[in-house]
């Protein structure tokens, strides 16, 4: 069996360094994401988002960036989901993208918010018949008996809706407004770059580079 503690990996692929990052967070994402695609990583637009519940009791799970502007970065989901029972509690979360392939890591922490019922209607108008199905057919992190449950669900809703099924009313998207971005570059000998930024009180984002 591989012994765990001798997994190890030399980062040597790139550097982050202040003069050549954008003192905009929001551009600097836009430069590593479009690197990420046109590098053919998998899934570059799968981020991991951490939430926490009442009991203060976290939970992670990997959902996928659906856009990207000044007033945030937008994701759809189930309201009635985990996440999304969480959030309802909680709205304060943390996303982290990591492209391994290019040794990167994003992490971006802030208070996430419902888009509006028109960006929701917009989007999911967008996604293929079997996804808006796909929507009604499955209770997200409810207990069901079987995977039967769901194939039923979906033939009865599809039955049902044929080919124009509306949004569901527990389902749509939020908006994570960032306060605090960081951009991890990985470094040989474990001296990795970590570039930090955050808002001040004047809500200026001010880059600060953070020991590995």
């Amino acid at each position: 069996m591989t012994n765990l503690s001798d997994l190890r990996k030399s980062y040597e692929r790139a550097e982050l360094s202040e003069d050549a990052s954008h003192a905009d967070p929001l551009m600097q994402f836009a430069k590593w994401l479009a690197e990420a695609i046109a590098a053919q990583v998998p899934e570059p637009n799968a981020m991991t988002l951490a939430t926490v519940d009442n009991s203060l009791r976290p939970s992670t799970r990997v959902v996928l960036i659906k856009g990207y502007d000044e007033s945030g970065i937008t994701w759809f989901t189930n309201f009635e989901s985990r996440k999304g029972r969480e959030l309802a509690a909680n709205p304060w979360a943390a996303l982290q993208f990591h492209w391994v392939e290019l040794e990167r890591v994003v992490r971006i922490e802030g208070r996430a918010e419902k888009v509006s019922e028109a960006e929701s209607d917009d989007y999911f108008a967008s996604r293929p018949l079997d996804s808006r199905i796909g929507a009604w057919a499955s209770p997200q992190s409810q207990v069901i008996s079987s995977r039967a449950v769901l194939v039923a669900n979906a033939a009865r809703y599809g039955a049902r809706f044929l080919l124009h099924p509306p949004r569901p009313p527990h389902w749509g998207g939020y908006r994570l407004r960032p306060d605090s971005w960081e951009f991890w570059q990985g470094r040989k000998s474990r001296l990795h770059d970590r570039l930090r930024y955050r808002l001040d009180n004047d809500q200026q984002w001010v880059r600060e580079r953070l020991a590995p």
